[in-house]
């Protein structure tokens, strides 16, 4: 006889075990015919979970974000349903939710096509129309293991006989489909009406290049077809703006076989990464930053002290010199130290901040790389604080304030901020986790910051807070970075002389605004769909002559840009004036200059801004002028 307490407080007695659908029926009819899944005591569970005690208990519909999150994985377990009725042979293997969506692995004779994705997507329509429902069973391990072997799914047995022999296997069936799954999934099929399949790829099995390519099919689905169709309108915009395509299109970098993974920078790519290192240099020495630089390889016995050996040699480049393992530095920290270590310090010296634009290289899965967003040779605007355990807070405080006003000057407003939790395994006793995850929260607290937590996701050495930054057409990057390090210090030796003038270890800070400078470059093409901001823009304003007549003039106001700082282009080509608008307008430029007669005559520029507004003439000291205001503004 349960008294379940629903979230608005309210309590409602039941004579007899009652299930979650039932609870809500009892409600109300909407929110019956609503009713996706639910919570008991903060557990996720099917609407025919039977709750047999007290409990607090709460109705998730299609309005909840784990409504959501059940809708994508049941759609999830309908696209293998209608695979394998389409294709007996295929053999199912993982389908997990991800972010928008949801993917399904197959193991097939042969590479599904656009066509099969089509026709895929139609059955699955038609099997959601059957309205069939989606019922759980529990059977032994080994039982669920004879049973896949028997329909010949055998790498869902090798899933199943991987899970301890005592834990009963949850399994859930829908007409003539049966799946291993947690859940929990919708009642019925009929609640799937809002999908698209949206592409193929390939995936190994388990994720190593050693085992078999399988065929990975992605979908999406939501509650509306409004929702739907904002997506895949938002899907078609950042194809657009892919930062790869605009690469080549505006001539900023290119890639190679010879070099995967890594990155070469043309003359006007290269002008936007100084645009934004030497932004950074600035902010490094505006706010009490030494710029230091460490060496790229380092002694094997090193990275063993610190931890990454044993935690992240898989990621690691090494060599060998002289019978001596050496490892191309992941990151800079432990190099930092090192620094920090080549003198005497004292409490006095604390807080020390160093930065570097320190270039790592991480040994990237092929599979992952993705254009400069993910690669193996990259720069990071890293940064270490070595400071006292009172003074974590403060240095929180100052980096959060600092961290959104830069993002602010590149164009992110809509920032979130989340708070990674202590993960396992981990270094250190729990003592300094709470220490360190009770200074952070102190710090977001000090800010005024709202944030979310991420239990299990902090870095094994020590709790972050992370900065997760929402771009022009709604989608997160996270980027910055906060992180609380007990650890490194002390096993690299690193100490000071505190006030008592006994050796303390020094907690170390490690902070990065944009993080890898490739990635966030690429962020920024997309974040701008190419067309940069004037302080940022590759070449600034392109000085277009209408006749060779005007070559002199031109050249006399590129000479006046150029000498006030700005990156201009003079095209003196014997082409029409439309023909060199129109290139030039293709590229992006913030500002073109048009010389014709009259302008040399009057000593003027025609001005024409990137959205093709004809601002008419203008004189050429009042352009620098306007330039120089955009440009300081960061506009």
């Amino acid at each position: 006889m349960p008294d379940i307490r629903l979230p608005d407080g309210s309590v409602r007695h039941y004579e007899r075990p009652v299930s979650v659908a039932d609870i809500a029926a009892s409600i109300g009819p909407g929110l019956a015919k609503a009713a996706l899944a639910g919570k008991v005591d903060g557990r996720l569970v099917d609407t025919s979970h039977v709750v047999d005690r007290d409990a607090a208990v709460a109705i998730v519909t299609d309005r909840d974000p784990e409504g959501l999150e059940v809708l994508r994985h049941s759609t999830a377990h309908l696209l293998a349903y209608a695979v394998k009725e389409l294709f007996p042979k295929a053999q199912v293997t993982i389908g997990p939710v991800i972010e928008d969506g949801f993917y399904y692995d197959f193991s097939f004779e042969r590479p599904f096509t656009p066509d099969d994705l089509a026709a895929i997507e139609k059955r699955m329509a038609e099997l959601a129309k059957k309205d069939e429902k989606v019922v759980r069973s529990l059977m032994p391990r080994d039982e669920a293991v004879k049973l896949f072997e028997g329909m010949g799914e055998h790498y869902k047995a090798e899933i199943i006989a991987s899970i301890p022999s005592d834990e009963p296997i949850s399994l859930y069936r829908e007409g003539g489909f049966v799946d291993l799954c947690r859940g929990p999934h919708v009642p019925s099929t009929g609640r799937l009406k809002v999908f698209k399949l949206t592409k193929l790829a390939g995936a190994y099995w388990r994720g190593d290049s050693k085992n078999e390519m399988l065929q990975r099919v992605y979908g999406t689905a939501w509650a509306r077809k409004e929702d739907l169709d904002a997506y895949l309108t938002r899907i078609e915009e950042a194809e657009k703006r892919d930062h790869r395509r605009l690469g080549r299109q505006l001539d900023l970098f290119h890639q190679r076989d010879e070099a995967p993974g890594m990155v070469f920078w043309h003359p006007k790519g290269w002008s936007v990464w100084q645009a934004v290192e030497q932004y950074m240099r600035r902010v490094y020495q505006d706010n009490g930053y030494q710029e230091v630089r460490a060496p790229q390889i380092l002694d094997r016995m090193l990275w063993e002290k610190s931890g990454h050996w044993q935690n992240y040699k898989a990621n690691m480049f090494t060599t060998e010199s002289e019978k001596h393992d050496f490892a191309i530095k992941p990151m800079n920290c432990p190099g930092h130290i090192l620094i920090f270590n080549s003198d005497l310090r004292s409490y006095r010296d604390l807080p020390l901040r160093y930065g570097e634009f320190g270039a790592c290289h991480r040994n990237e899965p092929s599979g992952a790389l993705h254009g400069i967003m993910r690669v193996r040779a990259f720069t990071q605007d890293d940064g270490h604080i070595f400071c006292t355990p009172s003074q974590i807070e403060a240095e929180c405080v100052a980096f959060h304030r600092l961290a959104l006003a830069v993002y602010a000057d590149f164009g992110f407003t809509d920032v979130a901020v989340k708070l990674a939790l202590r993960p396992e395994p981990r270094m250190g006793s729990d003592d300094q986790w709470d220490a360190a995850e009770h200074a952070l929260r102190g710090a977001l607290r000090a800010s005024g910051a709202e944030w979310a937590e991420l239990p299990g996701e902090g870095a094994f050495y020590g709790p972050k807070i992370e900065y997760h930054l929402k771009d022009s057409i709604g989608r997160s990057w996270q980027l910055g970075t906060m992180q609380v390090d007990f650890q490194m210090p002390g096993r690299l030796g690193a100490e000071y002389v505190a006030e008592d003038n006994t050796r303390q270890v020094p907690v170390m800070l490690h902070r990065a605004i944009v993080g890898s400078l490739e990635r966030f470059i690429g962020i920024l093409i997309e974040h701008h769909a190419g067309a940069f901001p004037s302080w940022l823009a590759p070449i600034q304003a392109a000085i277009l002559t209408i006749t060779s007549r005007q070559d002199g003039w031109a050249r006399e106001v590129e000479a006046r840009l150029k000498g006030a700082g700005f990156r201009v282009r003079t095209d003196l080509r014997n082409e029409k004036i439309t023909y060199k608008i129109r290139e030039h307008s293709l590229q992006k430029l913030p500002w073109q200059l048009i010389v014709g007669d009259k302008e040399q005559e009057a000593g003027t520029v025609a001005v024409r801004s990137r959205g093709g507004e004809d601002l008419g003439a203008m004189p050429l000291e009042a352009f620098v002028a306007h330039l120089e205001s955009e440009v300081a503004a960061r506009r």
